[in-house]
């Protein structure tokens, strides 16, 4: 009796630990299993790679893609920055950061049902679900051109897109470097001093120069302090203060109507332009303009620089009426002030994702920022524009049968600083109401001139899809 009792009470106890086991083992794999699934110290991530989700162009031209010899990116150091890298050692970033758990692969066997199944009739695992395939905008024809652009200059930037809707067709940031060798490559990028991990088209902050005046004129049209007849006389120097102004060759444009000192990109002019505006109205525009502000778009953007408005002098006043002083911008930026005028003074939410088709769709689509311009000051900047191309400063845009508008900027960081250049345009120019430009560029060139830049975007224009519509 004794002995039955005995085996029935170990009988007992090896059911209760069986039971312990079970339910550890079912916590384990269905409770927590979709936690230790994306654990990034999971070894059964590795196996799952292959089977992680693409990342595409708007014509379906594979942008990131997986298989069994690893993650692999088509277009290569031209679109770099913005698709990112997956790297089992040093995470993801770009494209592949932001949307990685749409990308990521799910083993089917996570599901509870299967896992259930698996510990029951001991079922194999299936196969993994493949991850989800973001869509872009990008137009890879755009984007190799510009990156092609580009590369005379180390440290350049630039971006494209559709002033209708906000479709960012190109974002290329020199140097490159080539995301499916990061794993080898990472310590030498982090090191360079070049900085190609560096995304320069959102994350570098510049002086946009005479970019710049375009929104100083929007704001002064708007205000009704000057009109395209207001004349101006450049003698060749404006004294503010202590401040000189002068322009960036040291000319005089001598006397100018608004048209002219804005094509002929006359400091002295643009300069008394700001005083009359006066600090507050500065600001007032710039907020209209949201700088300053995070811009909402697919991956961070650095924020603009602005002074403190307590700060501001009427010396660093007329410094920002063309674009010096303590302002700073990304090209991102300066691509949404031609957008606002291409679009009538609305200010477009650019994008760079169309969709994640996975189980279930998810679209993205047009949006406005802000409405900073009025659509008559619009359509007098953008007429402005386009006599910078066809008799200013940047007739290096200016293309055969198709209408340009532009301005171009050369900018100083600080004080004997070597000059940067910057082209921000439109094109077809058409009327800022119709809404007929179809495509923006803005390019930034550090140790150039606003006419080297004006001649990049015009071959980009000449010889890329730009020219037409995109579906």
């Amino acid at each position: 009796m004794n002995v039955n009792r005995a085996i029935g009470r170990l009988a007992a106890l090896l059911v209760a630990l069986y039971l312990v086991l079970f339910a550890r083992q079912l916590f384990v794999q269905v409770v927590d299993g979709p936690r230790l699934a994306q654990d990034p110290h999971n070894p059964r991530l590795a196996l799952l790679e292959q089977y992680r989700g693409r990342i595409v162009a708007r014509d379906g031209t594979v942008l990131a893609q997986s298989g069994a010899r690893g993650r692999v990116y088509p277009l290569g150091r031209a679109l770099a920055q913005a698709v990112g890298y997956d790297s089992p050692v040093y995470g993801t970033s770009g494209l592949e950061a932001v949307f990685d758990q749409d990308l990521a692969a799910r083993p089917l066997s996570n599901l509870p049902l299967a896992q259930i199944d698996e510990l029951l009739h001991g079922a194999a695992a299936p196969a993994a679900r493949p991850g989800a395939t973001v869509v872009t905008t990008i137009d890879p024809t755009v984007e190799a051109a510009l990156y092609r652009g580009l590369s005379d200059y180390p440290r350049a930037a630039g971006v494209a897109l559709d002033p209708r809707n906000g479709e960012v067709l190109a974002l290329a940031s020199v140097p490159g470097f080539d995301p499916a060798t990061i794993d080898r490559s990472f310590a030498q990028l982090l090191r360079s001093p070049s900085s190609p991990l560096l995304d320069r088209a959102l994350d570098g902050l510049y002086p946009p120069g005479s970019t710049f005046k375009i929104v100083t004129a929007a704001a002064a049209l708007d205000a009704g302090i000057v009109t395209l007849q207001t004349r101006f006389d450049d003698t060749g120097s404006y004294r503010v203060g202590d401040f000189l102004v002068h322009d960036n060759e040291g000319e005089a444009t001598g006397l100018q109507d608004l048209t002219g000192a804005f094509a002929q990109s006359s400091n002295v002019d643009f300069a008394q332009v700001a005083l009359r505006l006066g600090t507050d109205g500065w600001f007032a525009a710039a907020d209209r303009w949201q700088l300053g502000r995070p811009i909402d778009f697919t991956l961070p953007v650095a924020r603009d620089n602005l002074p403190d408005k307590d700060s501001v002098s009427p010396s660093i006043l007329a410094q920002l009426g063309f674009g010096q002083a303590d302002l700073l911008v990304t090209p991102m930026r300066m691509a949404l002030v031609a957008a606002t005028i291409a679009s009538g003074g609305t200010e477009p939410r650019p994008y760079l994702v169309r969709a994640i088709r996975g189980d279930v769709e998810r679209t993205f689509g047009p949006a406005a920022l802000a409405t900073p311009v009025t659509p008559a000051s619009a359509e007098d900047v953008r007429a402005m524009m386009i006599a910078v191309v066809t008799r200013g400063t940047g007739t290096a845009a200016a293309l055969p049968g198709i209408q340009v508008a532009g301005k171009t900027g050369t900018a100083s960081p600080s004080a004997g600083t070597q000059t940067h250049g910057w082209f921000i345009g439109l094109a077809p120019s058409g009327e800022a109401s119709t809404g007929q430009a179809r495509a923006v560029i803005a390019v930034y060139l550090p140790a150039g001139h606003g006419a080297d830049a004006a001649r990049v975007a015009g071959e980009l224009l000449a010889h890329s899809p730009l020219r037409k519509a995109h579906p």
